[in-house]
């Protein structure tokens, strides 16, 4: 018998339901209640992670601790629970298939056919338990990627179906996360997507324990027992998910539903302890009520997509609540900047925050988006490329060096201030060769960055591979830009600031990253704050 219990999230009838806010909100519940939860994500494409993946694509890749470069879904799962996630919180199929391709050639088959039952299934099951194996968790969550029915999904569902038989009664359940339409033709709520969805599981052997029905409108007392019905479930297990306005409405939603209660009835768990959301609660009370608002302008080349920046906006969102102030987000596209129209595009912003990325295209419009926060005393935040290009900038028009670049944008500058590490110039793979995951920092006293911290010596996540250029580190130190924080082993530049400037900050990491509901990330905290002052200050200097 199984000491940790397994929960497996599947999705059905449509992709982008939530299972990812769903899985996170019942790990908070169970969490709350004193369980010792994690969460993974199981993914069925077939690339070995996401850090080849264009933003437009899948949205942010995110990046763990230890350097993973991992679904987005993990950084929800890291805002809920406050908890740290690793390599073993994410699987995908090329992962999958590369361990057990690499296990073939090392002759550990023994000359075996290799195939997906039992091989690749095997290698699933062994994944989903590593973290249940660990001893440190009571409760694994496990969110399988995609829609039921998705030929990509199979031997996911398969390696499910057999570690339920495996695990034993009480031990593993399935939570499947459904939509029930409504159709204003009719004026009704349909249950056969929902139906035929369940259905499908059935036909790959796996019964639902729990349904999680997505829905625009009330589901009835009368629609909760025809599909508890035709779904082969109790009436109690049909969890209503209705649209709300914000994700972090989600936990309390799930409670008042008693989806962390039937889990616990399902698992054989004690249901003694109600959950302790407090604190969350809170952060809900602030975040829903305001006492003033700043408008901030994302600088970035991903903007169509939201997702491409989900870390960067949920910080605002627990900096916002942290400073009881609502963060108007503003996408503006880099491409569209120019000297031209950077006044007219960038009008009525109370701060810039000029966003990461990769590659030439919109380079120049986030060069003249710092130039114009640098010169207008607008409290400024450059994330990894945001922050190169704040060097970039400062270097052309401060220092007069005006073919001053990245190589990586052009590798013959005459003035590279960003360049490629030594030891990457050798690297001819794309995935996972950057600097990743959680890189020592050391900050200069009476700094900005070491008061917004308090703090001398901080931990925080990379994903790049261009680093500052230490040959112009003096030059550009005299001239009042201010290398405030440094890698302790290998010297290179972390943080850049201008002292002189109401609140302008570069950072290398990625502070997003390490932001939960539970602690916001003190740069973002003390970024929106500057904010809120410079608008206050501005707006009596016009009263005056």
């Amino acid at each position: 018998m199984s000491d940790t219990k397994y929960i497996f999230v599947t999705g059905g009838v449509t992709s982008s339901l939530g299972k990812g806010i769903i899985a996170a909100s019942l790990a908070k519940l169970l969490q709350a209640r004193g369980y010792r939860t994690t969460i993974q994500k199981l993914d069925p494409y077939i690339n070995v992670d996401p850090g080849t993946l264009n933003p437009y694509e899948h949205g942010e890749c995110y990046v763990t601790d230890d350097g993973a470069e991992t679904d987005l879904d993990l950084g929800h799962y890291e805002r809920f629970l406050n908890v740290r996630t690793s390599q073993a919180n994410n699987v995908t199929t090329g992962r999958i298939y590369q361990s057990v391709i690499e296990k073939e050639r090392r002759g550990e088959f023994l000359g075996k056919t290799v195939q997906v039952v039992p091989h690749i299934t095997n290698e699933i099951k062994e994944r989903i338990q590593i973290l249940g194996n660990s001893g440190d968790y009571d409760i694994v969550i496990t969110e399988i990627g995609g829609t039921v029915g998705d030929i990509e999904s199979l031997p996911y569902i398969e390696a499910v179906r057999q570690l339920l038989w495996e695990l034993g009664e009480h031990n593993g359940i399935v939570i499947h996360l459904t939509l029930v339409p409504f159709l204003s033709a009719a004026g009704e709520l349909k249950t056969k997507p929902t139906q035929h969805s369940v259905k499908t599981l059935m036909e790959s052997g796996i019964k639902a324990d729990i349904l999680v029905c997505r829905t625009e409108h009330q589901i009835s007392e009368d629609i909760k027992q025809k599909l508890a019905l035709f779904c082969n479930v109790k009436k109690e297990a049909v969890i209503q998910s209705i649209d709300a306005s914000t994700i972090y409405d989600v936990p309390v939603m799930m409670q008042e539903e008693g989806l962390d209660a039937v889990v616990l009835e399902k698992l054989a768990l004690s249901n003694t302890v109600e959950p302790n959301l407090e604190q969350w609660k809170e952060f809900l009370q602030r975040h829903k009520n305001p006492k003033d608002k700043v408008v901030i302008g994302l600088i970035g080349k991903y903007v169509e997509l939201p997702d491409s920046y989900k870390s960067i906006q949920e910080a605002f969102i627990h900096a916002g609540a942290a400073n009881e102030v609502e963060v108007e987000v503003k996408s503006i596209h880099s491409e569209h900047l120019s000297e031209k129209n950077i006044e007219k595009k960038l009008q009525g912003l109370d701060g810039i925050l000029v966003a990461p990325g990769f590659g030439e295209r919109g380079i120049e419009g986030k060069v003249t988006a710092v130039r114009y926060a640098r010169e207008n005393n607008i409290p400024f935040l450059g994330i990894c490329l945001g922050m190169q290009m704040a060097v970039i900038e400062f270097a052309r028009t401060v220092l007069g060096l005006s073919k001053a670049n990245s190589t990586e944008m052009d590798k013959d500058t005459p003035d590279p201030v960003i360049s490629l590490m030594e030891e990457q110039k050798s690297i001819t793979d794309m995935g996972g060769t950057m600097r990743l995951g959680s890189w020592d920092c050391h900050l200069q006293e009476g700094s900005l960055v070491k008061q917004v911290y308090g703090s001398s010596d901080i931990e925080e996540r990379h994903r790049h591979r261009y680093e500052f250029n230490n040959k112009y580190k003096e030059q550009m130190e005299q001239a009042g830009l201010i290398a405030s924080g440094l890698n302790p082993k290998t010297g290179l530049v972390e943080v850049v600031e201008i002292p002189s400037h109401p609140w302008f900050v570069g950072v290398q990491y990625h502070p997003e990253y390490k932001s939960t509901v539970a602690s916001p990330h003190p740069l973002f905290v003390g970024f929106v704050k500057a904010v809120l002052a410079q608008k206050q200050k501005q707006n009596n200097a016009s009263l005056a």
